[in-house]
């Protein structure tokens, strides 16, 4: 399949400061040479994969701040990969892929990437996307040195907005992705309030919303599944009927 992708360059284009670390996954020789090209051209520090199993290799070997995946790998397809990899770890995703519906993109989501970017993109664009994703994740890498007035409660659950780390009653750690950690910070912010979708979505920068399709539905489904008792039948994230959703107090 050709894929066109549209590279734009020039004086204008901002450039990283920072030497995080990106593992570009596509089978796609030309796609690989220019996300490498482009990326390395902002500074950051990429390592390619061509299949499953050489990102497999390369996330044994070294620790990644953000991984972008096609979906159409051989082998082991890019949402088999996703959900490996979110068994493990909650490096950022970034998924690009030419299957551009919206079923595509919620199960992009369900399978717990961070955004879906669709070809032919813009490589502006791109850049904002990964720029967006890692700025999220690591603006919350250190804690501020206030005590713990960053530490919120909430039914038995202890979460930390700056670290991003969520410790269960059990006292395990529960794994969020970036998007499920913001989503949680918004409803941490107005616990009890009945948070419309588009006031949710708008304090949400940075991710990619559509008002035709379901990410927001989705995400809060991944987000049920990990602190509910009982996902099906919510308990802590209500379904406010015509508006969107409210944590409940405890």
């Amino acid at each position: 399949m050709r894929v066109d992708i549209i590279p734009i360059y020039g004086p204008n284009m901002l450039h990283s400061q920072t030497a995080e670390r990106i593992l570009v996954v596509d089978d796609d020789p030309a796609i690989l040479t220019l996300l490498k090209d482009i990326l390395e051209s902002e500074q950051y520090n990429v390592s390619i994969a061509r299949n499953g199993n050489e990102m497999r290799r390369c996330m044994t070997d070294k620790t990644f701040d953000l991984v972008t995946l096609d979906v159409g790998l051989p082998g082991s397809s890019g949402l088999e990969m996703a959900l490996e990899v979110r068994r493990q770890s909650n490096v950022p995703i970034i998924v690009i892929s030419g299957r551009n519906t919206d079923v595509d993109k919620v199960v992009g989501l369900e399978v717990g990437a961070d955004d879906y970017i669709t070809k032919p993109f813009n490589i502006r664009e791109l850049i904002a996307r990964v720029r967006a994703v890692l700025r999220r994740t690591t603006t919350h890498s250190e804690p501020r040195r206030d005590g713990n007035s960053y530490v919120k409660s909430f039914h038995d659950y202890a979460f930390n907005t700056q670290t991003r780390k969520l410790t269960a009653p059990s006292g395990a750690t529960t794994v969020l992705t970036s998007a499920e950690a913001d989503l949680l910070v918004y409803l941490l912010e107005n616990v009890g309030v009945s948070c419309s979708r588009d006031d949710i979505t708008a304090a949400m920068k940075g991710h990619d919303w559509s008002p035709f399709d379901r990410s927001l539905d989705t995400l809060v489904a991944r987000l049920r599944r990990k602190i509910e008792p009982d996902a099906e039948n919510p308990s802590i994230i209500l379904t406010v009927r015509g508006v969107g959703y409210r944590l409940s107090a405890t």
